[in-house]
């Protein structure tokens, strides 16, 4: 594939309907439209989506069986879930932001984000490169370890601001939220199952997928477009970091996943999860132990700016760069 036809696919990602829908939302939220999904819709469509991924990861899982492939990839995304919430701490604390709250917007950048998960699965299967089930199982550990490094980095460095929440406490807010239950107890589920009983839930989480997919991306970009308005309320150096810290943490999956084995779509989504921010189970968890931090910023710069920056374009580059390293 050559230069021209990796910006023809690239550019494809924008004309699919889940990020169109996500213009919409976004461009009626700007409006002043009153568009809303009803209450606890969202709650629904998460678990739904993270169900899908996670039952349809194990189901593969199964069927691809547990190779050095797998366990390199798991490597992996353990070890950039660790590395990254330290790496975004210290650029953060460099831009000026206190110790709380650097701590907490590293959480939200060391975990990682499911829709962009799903939005990478669903470009990179559009352009004929699907990454493998067992992806899905290395979403699930990417997702906890990272929050769990920057409470901890909040912590040591500024004991005062860290509510002292016990371990138990911590490991349970982490472990057991509703996104780690659904997608490790998913997997673990199209894991076990034999074939003609996951074959059962073929249209549930197969055409299904993409329509609920395209509600919630409706949702998001009315909700991202709320938090745009925030801008205006934070420093310059700091937005530049909702683009800053999802790039950095890409280009190191890239070179990590690349030196580990992994080519194509799993290189590709490996790339987008390190590159992407969580809004899902990060908030709770700073709830709990960073009651100091600031909540905004955090959601400000996730949701409002590296969400759509990925939707929009992180996610076909993050695609072109890995299928460029993998010829």
């Amino acid at each position: 594939m050559d230069l021209a036809q990796g910006l023809a696919q690239a550019g494809g990602n924008l004309t699919q309907p889940a990020v169109l829908f996500f213009v919409l939302g976004a461009g009626a939220a700007l409006a002043g439209s009153p568009l809303r999904l009803p209450k606890g819709a969202m709650s629904l469509l998460s678990i739904y989506l993270m169900l899908c991924i996670g039952f349809k990861g194990g189901a593969e899982a199964r069927a691809h069986g547990l190779d050095p492939t797998f366990v390199s990839a798991g490597l992996a995304g353990l070890g950039l879930a660790l590395l990254l919430p330290v790496l975004a701490f210290a650029a953060l604390r460099r831009v000026g932001l206190t110790t709380v709250n650097s701590a907490a917007v590293a959480a939200h950048y060391g975990s990682v984000s499911v829709v962009t998960f799903a939005a990478a699965q669903s470009y990179l299967a559009s352009i004929g490169h699907a990454p493998a089930g067992y992806m899905s199982a290395v979403l699930a550990l990417m997702e906890t370890p990272g929050v769990l490094v920057a409470v901890t980095l909040a912590k040591l460095m500024s004991p005062d601001e860290a509510r002292s929440a016990s371990t138990g406490k911590l490991l349970h807010e982490a472990l057991l939220n509703p996104a780690a239950v659904v997608l490790l107890g998913s997997f673990a589920v199209g894991l076990i199952a034999p074939a003609p009983s996951a074959a059962k839930l073929n249209v549930f989480v197969g055409p299904m997928f993409q329509g609920v997919l395209c509600l919630f991306l409706l949702e998001l970009g009315v909700t991202a477009a709320e938090r745009l308005r925030a801008w205006r309320e934070v420093r310059p150096a700091v937005v530049a970091m909702g683009v800053a810290l999802p790039l950095g943490g890409a280009v190191l999956a890239l070179g990590l996943g690349w030196l580990v084995g992994l080519r194509n779509g799993e290189l590709a989504v490996l790339t987008a999860l390190a590159g992407s921010a969580s809004y899902i189970a990060a908030p709770a968890a700073i709830r709990l132990t960073l009651p100091k931090a600031d909540a905004g910023l955090c959601l400000t710069l996730s949701m409002g700016v590296t969400f759509p920056f990925n939707i929009l374009l992180g996610v076909p580059l993050y695609a072109q760069l890995a299928l460029a390293l993998s010829r």
